[in-house]
Formats: C-alpha cells, structure tokens, sequence
C-alpha cells in the first residue's frame, strides 16, 4: 500500500486500537488513534485522513452519532467495527453515512482487505477506465473530473459508495443492474446477501437526490430486476 495513506482507528478499547495499528502499519499506512468520537472529530480536523475504522458502542460519542457528524462535512470512507451481529445495527451505520461493516471479533486478513477496498475506491473514485466526463440526464448532472453530483446546478454531498453507484447507474443509463451486479461492480467482491446493503445505499441516494424519493424521477426499481437511471 501506500505509505502516504492515513488511517485514523477509533475504539474506547486500547489493545483493539494498538493491534489494528500493528497490522496497519505492517501494510505501509499510517495509523492516528482516537478512544471515542470526540477526539476523532478533533483529529480529522488537525491531520488528512484517508479512511476512518470506528467503534459502535463508545462513551461520550459513539460510532453512530460520529458518523453522522462527520458526514456533514466529508466523504472520507467509514469502517464501522462493532460487536453487534444484528442487521438492523448494520443498517443503521449504514443509514447514517457508512461505508462498510465488521463486526468483532473481526479476521485481521479481512479487515486488511476491506481496507485496502475503500483505500483504493477513494483515491481512485470515478475512474471506471472511461476518459473523464460531464453527464447530464435531465438535470442530473455527474462530473467524473470534480467527482461531483449536482441535482439543477446544487451540489449533492454523496459518500464515496453512494458516489459509485450513481456514476455506475448514469455512464449506463436505461440499462437495469441486478443488486449483485451493483454490488459486485461497486464494492469490488463478491455479492453475497447484499441485498440489505445496496437497498440502504439506494434509499440514501433517493433521499438526496429525487424531489420525491416515494415516487422517483431518475433513479427506478424495475421490480424483480434490479435498478437503472432514467435516461
């Protein structure tokens, strides 16, 4: 990997934060280590962080309030550890603005491997092997070079995942993606019970970008099938 990444790990359990670090480091990535969202928040704004690994269940602010703090103002990648195995908690740190899910105790080799996703899906977002463009369907408008949406000329604040699916769904527009097609296209592994998943991210980005999310302008379920953006 590259040394210049910076991974800021955040979790209240000190031997959780200092192994993370050990098989950070050993990948050639920085690591700055926060005990609870408070200082997380503080840190992100004193050193450039690439991608943020962040514990659910922390004292005076946990993952899922910092998560939706951070959103407010950056795309960085989020990594939610936690200890629950339940869906719903998984939804939930995905409804607020998550990137992906692990829950502990986690396989080191697959944290690694997330990582390296993410890191890699961010610093190289909007590259599809296409040559860098401005598409405009009906006033939805995607700017490969900017890496930016804008619904009539506003910009829209997507996370880099919600980012990809857009672009996936408008340098193909009309075509219909199955939720493993997305899946697999986007997160760059194999699709499995990702249904979940990609169903938050969608409901997300119709949130952000459609007038009506109940009763969509641009981004359609074609039932049974998958989804597609209106040309």
């Amino acid at each position: 990997m590259n040394v210049n990444y910076s991974v800021l790990v955040v979790d209240d359990d000190k031997e959780i934060r200092d192994a993370i670090e050990i098989y950070l480091k050993n990948e050639g990535i920085k690591v700055i280590k926060a005990k609870d969202g408070i200082e997380a928040i503080e840190l992100l704004h004193e050193h450039e962080i690439h991608l943020i690994l962040l514990d659910v269940m922390m004292p005076r602010l946990d993952g899922i309030a910092t998560t939706f703090r951070i959103r407010e103002t950056k795309n960085i990648p989020i990594i939610i550890l936690s200890a629950k195995s339940e869906n719903t908690d998984k939804i939930l740190g995905l409804q607020v603005g998550a990137d992906d899910y692990i829950t502990k105790p986690f396989n080191p080799m697959e944290l690694l491997a997330r990582v390296k996703s993410q890191l890699r899906r961010y610093v190289t977002l909007g590259t599809y092997g296409g040559k860098e463009k401005v598409i405009d369907l009906n006033g939805l408008t995607l700017d490969q070079a900017a890496k930016e949406v804008k619904v009539n000329g506003e910009i829209v604040k997507l996370t880099p995942i919600e980012y990809k699916i857009v672009e996936l769904l408008m340098l193909h527009a009309g075509r219909v993606f199955s939720i493993n097609d997305i899946y697999e296209r986007v997160w760059k592994e194999q699709s499995y019970n990702a249904e979940n998943t990609v169903a938050v991210h969608i409901r997300k980005i119709r949130e952000k970008i459609e007038i009506d999310p109940k009763n969509p302008r641009y981004l359609k379920v074609v039932w049974g099938i998958g989804y597609k953006m209106e040309k």
